[in-house]
């Protein structure tokens, strides 16, 4: 199977940005350590500093289930309940 990436669009609620940010924060070292990940990047709008989207490249499908499912992203899920207004992960394909 080929390469997957993933763009993951947060949007935190306004009052919450700065613990969404901390939490977020928390995942890039650990989540660029597990098998499978090629990059993990996390970006946060200019404008609209509530807006990350990370930009995640995977060896493949199971590596990406493997990260979902590994206790630092559930414990993320835990610490950022109730703060997240909005959470799209779109699978994409490279095509050029």
């Amino acid at each position: 199977m080929s390469k997957l990436t993933i763009v993951a669009r947060i949007l935190a609620k306004p009052e919450k940005q700065e613990l969404v940010k901390h939490e977020l924060l928390k995942l890039i070292d650990i989540t660029r350590a597990e098998e499978g990940c090629i990059n993990y990047d996390l970006h946060q709008d200019n404008e609209n500093k509530n807006l990350f989207l990370f930009f995640e490249n995977w060896e493949n499908r199971d590596s990406l289930e493997k990260h979902a499912s590994n206790t630092h992203f559930v414990a993320f899920q835990e610490a950022t309940k109730g703060a997240i207004e909005e959470f799209i992960v779109n699978e994409m394909t490279h095509i050029a």
